[in-house]
């Protein structure tokens, strides 16, 4: 039986700290949250090394999928983002939104960043559907990172 992503509720409660249950994609996007944390108050020059260890989250999570995720019909569209790209942007947008006072003020910023989490959250849950059901692909970009490689293979 192939491997299941987690819900949308379990991704996001990861992001904001707690992991339900023992899931890489759920221990990877708490990573990535805690990344996005550290990243807003973390000097410039820490920048590069978090982005890169975001980096390698993202392609540990691209790397699982591609391993256990049942293989999308031949026909199947092409999504725009790999499923850690998604991760990650929803990590950062659950740490914009906890990071804001929680209003229902339509066009307040803080009110945005929680609408936009909600909005990512449901596009997560339709794109973990469509990967389940084999009616979507997404972009391999499960290959080795550059920065991983050993120089002559470059």
């Amino acid at each position: 039986m192939p491997a299941e992503l987690p819900s949308k509720e379990m991704l996001v409660d990861a992001c904001a700290g707690t992991v339900p249950h023992p899931h890489p994609i759920l221990q990877a996007a708490y990573e990535l949250a805690s990344l996005h944390e550290a990243r807003r108050t973390a000097d410039p020059t820490a920048h590069p090394d978090i982005d890169r260890t975001r980096a390698r989250l993202i392609h540990d999570i691209d790397s699982w999928t591609a391993r256990e995720l049942p293989r999308p019909h031949a026909a199947a569209p092409l999504h725009t983002e790999t499923l850690g790209m998604v991760v990650d942007r929803l990590a950062h947008l659950t740490i914009a939104a906890h990071s804001s006072p929680h209003t229902t003020t339509p066009g307040c910023p803080d009110h945005q960043s929680w609408k936009r989490l909600a909005e990512l959250s449901l596009a997560y849950a339709d794109l973990a559907h469509a990967l389940a059901t084999r009616t979507c692909r997404i972009p391999d970009l499960a290959a080795p990172l550059p920065e991983i490689l050993p120089p002559q293979q470059l």
